[in-house]
């Protein structure tokens, strides 16, 4: 599956599963901090809570198991904190995030970093990976009225970076994250490491990759 890189002058790239491999340790910091007020949390529903900005996580496991010890405010951070902790201790890039970010880079693509975490998460990956200097713009749906699949916050960075929605390159690794940027009005990489086959929901990106090393970089040329 090729894409039409005519037109694009920006590259937008979700920030967990697709820089870092935080996916495992927002599960596991969820588990810590709801077991302590009382909260099971299900590698089932954990599954369903992955593409939710952390406050939607938060609302969600307190509307199936109510606590009253702690506010909704702070077991949210508190997740928040241990995740920061893990990301510091255990945290990963994604393989060929940085050669990529850098081959965009030296062909003058703006470049934008657009995820649902909280904001001061992605000074937290960028600066453990040496990656700040890549990203033009960052953005956190914490600071729109909704997180993805709203395309709110793509539509914030296409504004930040100062071109149009068509104009950029999206790269996603969730459903609800694709949705969000295809109705954003842009083109979309779907990045799905070791399940690139992962099933027909993703066949409206643009492209589906398993690894970086297999986008071709000579649609660019």
């Amino acid at each position: 599956m090729e894409i039409d890189m005519e037109g694009v002058k920006a590259v937008i790239f979700d920030m967990d599963g697709v820089i870092v491999d935080s996916e495992p340790l927002w599960m596991k910091a969820e588990k810590k901090v709801f077991a302590s007020v009382g909260v099971s949390v299900s590698e089932e529903l954990g599954k369903i809570t992955e593409a939710l900005t952390p406050a939607e996580v938060t609302r969600f496991w307190y509307e199936r198991q109510p606590w009253t010890n702690k506010t909704l405010e702070e077991v949210e951070n508190e997740v928040i904190d241990q995740v920061e902790f893990l990301i510091n201790n255990e945290g990963y890039a994604m393989d060929g995030i940085k050669e990529i970010l850098e081959r965009f880079k030296s062909r003058g693509y703006k470049i934008g970093l657009a995820t649902n975490s909280p904001f001061r998460l992605i000074s937290t990956v960028l600066n453990k990976f040496g990656l700040s200097g890549y990203f033009d713009v960052v953005s956190s749906a914490e600071h729109e009225l909704r997180g993805k699949p709203d395309p709110a916050i793509y539509l914030s960075s296409a504004r930040k970076l100062n071109v149009k929605p068509e104009s950029c390159l999206v790269f996603e690794d969730s459903y609800t994250g694709l949705i969000a940027a295809k109705n954003a009005g842009m083109k979309v990489v779907a990045f799905l490491p070791g399940n690139v086959c992962c099933g027909s929901k993703f066949d409206i990106a643009d492209m589906k990759i398993g690894s970086f090393s297999q986008f071709d970089f000579s649609l660019l040329d």
